[in-house]
This record gives structure tokens, C-alpha cells and sequence, in this order.
């Protein structure tokens, strides 16, 4: 592995020195209005085929310049003036230039629509959604903001079980399958309990970019989808922030220099301080007595805070922190916490000769939680450890070569108790080790190849994995483009989860078990050889794009996932000395529909998607309690008024009905603690016979929400939104689930209000 890693910075230094022919124009551009990177600008050398487009750090790379004059125009994503600047290129050196774009929101959705639509024909996108906070701002104000976990279950291929339980499972991966990263730090738990809040706050992040199956070799370690948020930095320029207050939560925001943003200094100093929390708990008693007088078990506190140091020339450390916990109370069934912390930083490096950025990051965190069932016993698991990357990008006139590695240590603990008050511990301590290679190619905006290899070594198994991938795109025209996206996948990472959970909330983590003990069956059916200890899978995804106008925009996707190997809890252990751990193998494959317009002040987003997922452990066959086979959203959103200061938003959501295992009988069960025990007099549990393992359906799902804002300016830097929002309009009552002892239904979340008032200053 050292000489692999060697080699490969070898080889990429190789590749620079020989590269470095002709001129370079590098740079990066910025919002003039608090000195944030601009992500997406196009930078054009007018009358030439020389451009590029700055990636999400703002940065541009521009190579092989012959000599002469030459105008460059910038246009940016979102509503800026374009810029121009006439530069002479005498002979073979580089150039840095820095670009401060100037808000404009007279231009706002002509200049949107266009900067897409260059990015859809210059980048793959297979499988992948771009969310900024401006198309999170499009959903109803559920809780009196919107947030991302609300958008994420509007986006193909997501499924989520509910308002309550936070679950997401994403085109047939389960949540521990899903890797989130939050400037390149692993988040074991980023959503709450309560699913419609995530523990982020809309307005510290820049972007996240979600890729739902077939991403490239950057990313390793989970083997069914990515979700890779960026903050951003806080404001250079002035002291801003915010003040949201509504009748379920709290949000605070504080952001300014240190040392300020001027073009005769060479270094700026910025900070960003946000706080989130939830009194849902206590307010629900007050505003929604008809949910019964526990009210609604949910309270939550998130904290984030960051530093950055940047100069000129773009290279910039970010040092940052956050604390996030949770806490829910279900009376009589379960009492359910968690908390995640961690600190990290990462930089980013721009050498002055070279058309080279150099980026990486190091973090460490603590993730626990706990559940202490009523009717079974509780069960606590821990995971802390930390992340190291580096990341070389070299810049062609048309093509990008990334050299990278990874290094990820972390250590796992699962206690739990048995049926019959056996205690369990498992420990582990692992390393993950990886180095990879990803080469970005367009030819005449035409084709788009991006073949990438990722080699994952697995400490702890003593495996190695070697994962070739490939995304191509084929503009057919402007308007009509194909694409695909492919890649072996791997993970060492395993969540237990029990199919007797009454509430499906507690994921115990550990790595692939090694020990006999643990895991002992090494084939499905008797014929398929479980290779090595790690879960597999291989992706495959077809897409299709067609933009009739320059306001719709459609695309269609197939995909089909096999999760050749997984590590499942042994549904069928009866004794503590059967094995903890069984094999499966499964696949997930369907199809989306998504279609989006957007035109002065119209925003519309429908999704269908249609998906089978299906498992067999070697016993039965059986569809997971996510599998879900029809799921639509229809999203919309209308912006009106001077300087479209109001804004109505509309949300619906229909979702045929999940797996479950029905309860078939009763039975009276005693088991004694010794041989003295009194086993005539004393009483005797009640325990229940399953039927056959997820055979039946709940009923449908289905959810109206709708919101409206209001805006009011004041002066040039303060405004004021007022937000009133209803979810569950018609009040359906969408099950939740069934509690097996007293055989109560409970439902989802009911029809509830909400009004909020942000202060912006």
C-alpha cells in the first residue's frame, strides 16, 4: 500500500512537469457581496474554444494558451452581472486572476437556466442531484424553515419511511449503506428522529451534491449511495447572520471577519457560528393538545461552528467543529438517544506554476446511541475514529486528472442482551487504507468520459478491493443527451438492526465480522461461495436528458444494484450460542422520472419512481420492510409581488405501502432464573408467533403540505420572513406502526401547523 500510495504521487508530479506546456490562466471567482466562492461560473476566452468552469471551490483552471489578446467572459449560476477582462498572453507562464461577481436579481432566472444547462452538457451527472439552499427555499417551511431532509425525500430514487424515524434508504441501500459527508468528515447519524429535520442548517451550506448509485472512485467504503455536503465560509466582508424563531424550534446564526476581505491584503480571516434546536416536546403540548398529553416526543440540539483562513492566490484552511444530539420518548415503547461530535480541518493548496490544486482534510468524531426498549431488552453501540484524505487535481485544457488517498480508523462497540438476559459485547478496532485514480475527459462538448479506479484495503479482514468505475455522457444536441454510470463497490461497515424491533430506530455499528462465532455460513443456497467478509455490490445506471425548452427539463433513469454479498443479524438465532450474523445477497433495480421547470417565479419538480428490492438469505425470499414500488412527489413553488417578496409552496407525496411481518398468535411464556423459582405462583410473559416474514403491506402513504412566506425589506441588508406552513393538510392517518403486545396502531404525524418569523440582517 506505501508503494502504491508512492507511486501514484510519482507518477501525478510526472504527469505535471510534463504537462506544464504554454500558458495558464487560473483563478477562482467570488460573490462580491460577502467574498464566498462562486461554484459553476463559466470563464470563456471569447472566439476561442479555451474555457473552463470552476468547480465547487470557485477555482478555474484554463490551459495551453497560445499567445495573444484575449477577452474573458465570466457568467455565474444564480443572478450576477457578467463580468469581462481583457488579458495578453506574451508567452509560456501562468496567470492568477480573481473574479468578484456582483449580485444582480434582475437577471436571476435567464442567467440560472443558462448556467444549467452549460453545466448538464460539460459534466456526467448520472445519477447525481445537486441541492442548494436556493432549491431547498422551494419546499413548504415545515417547522418554520426548510431543510434537507426534507428535500432529500422529493429527490429519484429516495425513500423514506416516514415523518417519524428518520430512515432514508436510497435506491435500495439501507442507511448504513449510505455514506454523508460534511466537509469530508463521515456523519454516522445526520438526521433526527423526527424525520422531516436533518442536523443541518440550510444555511451554512453551500451545496451537496447526492449521488444515488454508480459514483465514481473519489468515494469508497459504502456500496449504494453518497451525500456529500460543503459548507460554506462565513462572511468576509461584514458581521451577518440571522434570528429564526417558530412555534417548534429555534435557529441562531452568526457569521463575519475576523480580519476582513481588502485587495491590498493578502489574507482574510472569516468565522460562522450556527445553532439549531427543537422544544417540539414541550410545544406540541401547547399547540397540538389533540395528539394526546405526552404530546410529541421529540427534542434535538445542533451546534457548528468554523474558521477560515484564506489568501489571494485561493489557498484556504478551514478548522471546524459540531456537536449534534437527539433524544426521542415513546411512552411504553421505547426511549431512543444519540449524539455525534467531532472537530477536523481541510485546506486547499494552489501552487503558483502548475495548473494544480492540492486539497485534503483530517477529523476525528464520536458517534453513540442508545434504545431502551419496553419490550425487549436495551442495546447501546459506539463508533469513533478519524479520517485523513489527500487529493491531487491537475487541470488539461479539457480534462482533469485526480490522483487521491484515503486513510480511515475507527473503533465499534455493540452491547446488547438477549432474549434469555445474556449480555453481548462486541469490540472492534479497524484501519481502511485507498488510493485512487480518476481521469475526466470532454471531447468538443460531444462526449464526456470519466473512468476512475479506487484500491480499498480492509485492515481488519485482511482483503483488498480493487473497484474499477466509468460515468460517460453523449450530448446527442443541445438538447437531447445519454449517459451511464457503472463501478464495483464495496464496505466493511455493518448496521444490526433486529426484524422483532417494534420501532426501527437503533442501528448498532460494527465492522464485517472475522470470528466463527459471529459469522459461520459461507454460502447462499449451497452453490454461491460468499468471497472474503466484505458486503459487495455492483452498479449499473442508464440515463436519458432532454431539455424541449430552456425551462424543462427531463431526465429518465434506470438502474439496477446487486448487492452480491451482505452480513444480516441472524433472524432465525433461537440459543446465545448460534452465530450473531448470516449472508445475503439481494438487488434493487426500477426506474425515475423527474421533471422540472422553472420560469419567472414557477418552480415545479415531479418525480416518479417505480423500484423492486428483494433479498434471500438462503432460506426464504423476502422483500426488505423499505421496498417500496410506486413513489411520486410533486413539488411546487410561486414566487410573486415587488422584488417577489411572497412565495406560496406546495408539496405531495404518495407512496404505495412497505413489508411487514404480521403478528399470527399469542402465547403465555415463562422462564425461570433458577431452579428455586416458584414457577406455579409466579405470572407467566406474553409472547407473540410471527407469520411469515414480511408478507403482507401496510396501507398506502400519502401527505399534502403547504407553506407561504412573506418577505419585508429593510434597507439594503436587513429583511424579515414571515412563514406559516400546515403539513399533513387533510390529516390522513398514515401508519406507523403496530405495537405486537397490545396491538394498538400507531400512525404517522398528524395535521399539523406552523408559523415562523427570520430576521436576516
Amino acid at each position: 500500500m506505501k508503494r502504491l500510495i508512492f507511486l501514484s504521487i510519482c507518477l501525478f508530479f510526472s504527469a505535471v512537469s510534463l504537462w506544464s506546456q504554454g500558458t495558464i490562466i487560473k483563478g477562482f471567482t467570488y460573490d462580491d457581496s460577502n467574498g464566498e466562492p462562486l461554484s459553476y461560473c463559466m470563464i470563456h476566452l471569447q472566439g476561442t474554444s479555451y474555457g473552463a468552469m470552476s468547480d465547487s471551490k470557485g477555482a478555474f483552471v484554463i490551459s495551453g494558451v497560445p499567445k495573444g489578446e484575449y477577452v474573458v467572459k465570466v457568467s455565474a449560476v444564480g443572478g450576477f452581472d457578467d463580468l469581462y477582462d481583457s488579458i495578453v498572453v506574451r508567452r509560456d507562464t501562468t496567470i492568477i486572476k480573481r473574479y468578484t461577481l456582483i449580485p444582480n436579481s434582475q437577471t436571476l432566472d435567464a442567467v440560472t437556466i443558462q448556467g444549467e444547462g452549460q453545466r448538464r452538457e460539460q459534466e456526467t451527472r448520472t445519477a447525481v442531484i445537486s441541492v442548494t439552499p436556493k432549491d431547498m427555499s422551494k419546499m413548504p417551511a415545515i417547522g418554520g424553515q426548510p431543510d434537507f431532509a426534507q428535500y432529500l425525500q422529493v429527490l429519484p430514487g429516495v425513500i423514506s419511511t416516514g415523518d417519524q424515524g428518520g430512515q432514508l434508504y436510497v435506491r435500495g441501500g439501507t442507511p448504513v449503506q449510505n455514506m454523508l459527508l460534511l466537509d469530508g468528515v463521515i456523519i454516522y447519524n445526520p438526521f433526527h428522529s423526527i424525520g422531516i429535520f436533518s442536523v443541518f442548517d440550510m444555511d451554512i451550506m453551500s451545496s451537496a451534491d447526492v449521488y444515488t448509485g454508480g459514483f465514481g472512485a473519489e468515494f469508497g467504503g459504502r456500496i449504494s449511495s453518497v451525500m456529500d455536503i460543503k459548507t460554506r465560509d462565513g462572511n468576509k466582508k461584514r458581521i451577518s447572520g440571522k434570528v429564526d424563531l417558530s412555534n417548534i424550534q429555534t435557529q441562531l446564526l452568526l457569521e463575519g471577519p475576523l480580519v476582513k476581505l481588502k485587495d491590498d491584503r493578502k489574507t482574510a480571516l472569516s468565522f460562522i457560528l450556527s445553532g439549531k434546536g427543537s422544544y417540539l416536546n414541550q410545544a406540541s403540548k401547547l399547540f397540538y393538545p389533540y395528539v394526546g398529553e405526552s404530546g410529541l416526543p421529540y427534542n434535538y440540539l445542533d451546534l457548528y461552528g468554523k474558521l477560515t483562513l484564506s489568501t489571494l492566490n485561493g489557498t484556504k484552511l478551514n478548522i471546524f467543529g459540531f456537536r449534534f444530539d437527539d433524544r426521542v420518548n415513546y411512552s411504553s415503547v421505547a426511549d431512543y438517544a444519540w449524539n455525534n461530535w467531532g472537530v477536523g480541518a481541510n485546506f486547499m493548496i494552489v501552487p503558483g506554476a502548475v495548473p494544480t490544486t492540492i486539497e485534503g482534510a483530517l477529523s476525528y468524531s464520536n458517534y453513540r446511541c442508545s434504545l431502551d426498549d419496553k419490550v425487549y431488552n436495551p442495546k447501546e453501540s459506539s463508533m469513533n475514529g478519524f479520517t485523513f484524505n489527500l487529493t491531487f487535481n491537475y487541470f488539461l485544457k479539457r480534462s482533469l486528472l485526480q490522483v487521491g488517498m484515503d486513510v480511515v480508523g475507527y473503533n465499534t462497540e455493540y452491547n446488547y442482551y438477549t432474549l434469555w438476559g445474556s449480555q453481548v459485547n462486541i469490540e472492534d478496532h479497524t484501519t481502511d487504507l485507498s488510493v485512487f485514480l480518476k481521469y475526466k475527459y470532454n471531447l468538443r462538448n460531444k462526449l464526456l468520459l470519466e473512468p476512475s479506479f479506487r484500491l480499498q484495503y480492509y485492515y481488519s479482514v485482511g482483503e483488498v478491493s480493487p473497484e474499477p468505475r466509468l460515468a460517460i455522457k453523449y450530448n446527442i444536441s443541445k438538447k437531447v443527451r445519454l449517459k451511464l454510470a457503472a463501478g464495483l463497490y464495496s464496505q466493511n461497515l455493518i448496521s444490526v438492526t433486529s426484524d422483532r424491533d417494534v420501532v426501527s430506530l437503533f442501528n448498532g455499528f460494527m465492522s464485517s465480522p472475522i470470528s466463527s462465532s459471529y459469522l459461520t455460513n459461507t454460502t447462499i443456497n449451497g452453490s454461491d461461495t460468499m468471497k472474503g467478509r466484505l458486503q459487495k455490490s455492483q452498479h449499473v445506471i442508464l440515463g436519458f436528458e432532454y431539455d424541449p425548452i430552456p425551462q424543462l427539463t427531463i431526465n429518465l433513469e434506470g438502474y439496477f444494484k446487486n448487492f452480491s454479498q451482505l452480513i444480516s443479524a441472524n433472524r432465525y438465532k433461537m440459543f446465545d450460542d448460534e452465530t450473531e450474523f448470516i449472508w445475503e445477497k439481494g438487488r434493487a433495480y426500477g426506474g425515475d422520472v423527474t421533471v422540472k421547470y422553472e420560469d419567472k417565479g414557477f418552480y415545479v419538480w415531479l418525480v416518479y419512481s417505480l423500484g423492486w428490492v428483494k433479498r434471500t438469505d438462503g432460506v426464504i425470499k423476502y422483500n426488505p420492510h423499505f421496498d417500496r414500488r410506486h413513489n411520486v412527489n410533486l413539488l411546487a413553488s410561486y414566487s410573486f409581488g415587488k422584488r417577489r417578496s411572497w412565495q406560496v409552496d406546495f408539496r405531495w407525496n404518495f407512496g404505495t405501502g412497505f413489508p411487514f411481518t404480521q403478528t399470527q398468535a399469542y402465547y403465555p411464556h415463562y422462564a425461570p432464573d433458577h431452579i428455586y423459582d416458584d414457577y406455579v405462583s409466579n405470572n407467566e410473559d406474553l409472547y407473540f408467533l410471527l407469520g411469515d416474514f414480511n408478507q403482507s403491506r401496510l396501507p398506502s402513504y400519502h401527505r399534502l403540505d403547504l407553506g407561504a412566506k412573506k418577505k419585508f425589506f429593510i434597507g439594503e441588508r436587513n429583511t424579515i420572513e414571515l412563514s406559516v406552513s400546515i403539513s399533513n393538510v387533510y390529516n390522513y392517518r398514515n401508519v406507523f406502526y403496530v405495537n405486537r403486545t397490545t396491538n394498538d396502531i400507531i400512525y404517522q404525524l398528524p395535521f399539523l401547523y406552523y408559523f415562523g418569523l427570520t430576521w436576516r440582517f
